[in-house]
C-alpha cells in the first residue's frame, strides 16, 4: 500500500478520532483524503476477479464507504487501522457477491488454488474465492492473529511494519505468522503438505 505523506497520515488519524467522537464534519473532510487509497484497494481486489465481473470498482468503493460510515463503535487507531477495516469490508462485499453468483449458477467446478511466495492467488472461479474465505474462517478459529495477518497483508495491502502497528506485535512475529498461515492455507486449499 502506498504510504501517505506524514502530514496527511497525521491528518487522517486526527479526522478518524474526531469522527469517532461524533464530529460528522470530520467524515466529510476524511473522504477526499482516503478516496484514492480506497480506489487503489478496490482496484486491487477487482484485478483478482474474473473478467466480466458484475460488480464494478466504483460500486465496491461506494458500498464499502457506506458500510464504513456505519462503523460507529470502532476505536480507530490510525490510518493503517482504517484501511485494514476497509479491506475487511471490501472482502466481505466481494464474498457476499460471489455467494449470490454461485447460488444463482447452482454450482461449478473448482480448480486448484496455489500459493506464491508473497501472495495467495485466487483464480477466476467464484468457488475458489469462497474456498479461500472458508479456509480463512477456519484459520481464524485456530489462530485469529495469523488470520488477521493474512487479511491485512493480502486483502488490505499493508506491509509488515503497518501490520505490526495495527496488531501491536513485532515485525518478526508478523513474518512468522505470515509464513505459518501461508503454509497452512496452502495445505487446506490444495490438500498437500508441500509449500
Amino acid at each position: 500500500m502506498k504510504k501517505a505523506p506524514p502530514r496527511q497520515e497525521h491528518e487522517i488519524t486526527q479526522l478518524l478520532a474526531e469522527w469517532r467522537d461524533g464530529n460528522q464534519a470530520a467524515l466529510d473532510e476524511l473522504y477526499p483524503l482516503v478516496y484514492d487509497e480506497l480506489h487503489r484497494l478496490a482496484r486491487r481486489y477487482m484485478s483478482r476477479e474474473r473478467k466480466g465481473h458484475t460488480l464494478q470498482t466504483t460500486a465496491l468503493i461506494n458500498e464499502a464507504y457506506v458500510r464504513l460510515v456505519d462503523q460507529r463503535n470502532v476505536q480507530w487507531a490510525n490510518r493503517s487501522h482504517f484501511f485494514a477495516i476497509s479491506a475487511q469490508i471490501m472482502r466481505r462485499i466481494l464474498i457476499d457477491h460471489a455467494r449470490r453468483q454461485t447460488y444463482a449458477k447452482r454450482g461449478g467446478g473448482a480448480r486448484q488454488v496455489s500459493l506464491e511466495e508473497t501472495a495467495i492467488v485466487v483464480q477466476d472461479d467464484l468457488s475458489e474465492f469462497l474456498r479461500l474465505d472458508e479456509a480463512l474462517k477456519a484459520l481464524a478459529e485456530l489462530d485469529p492473529r495469523r488470520s488477521q495477518v493474512v487479511e491485512l497483508k493480502y486483502f488490505g495491502g499493508l506491509n509488515n511494519d503497518e501490520i505490526a502497528g495495527v496488531l501491536k506485535i513485532s515485525k518478526n512475529t508478523v513474518i512468522r505468522d505470515w509464513n505459518m498461515a501461508r503454509a497452512w492455507l496452502h495445505h487446506q486449499l490444495t490438500g498437500s503438505a508441500s509449500t
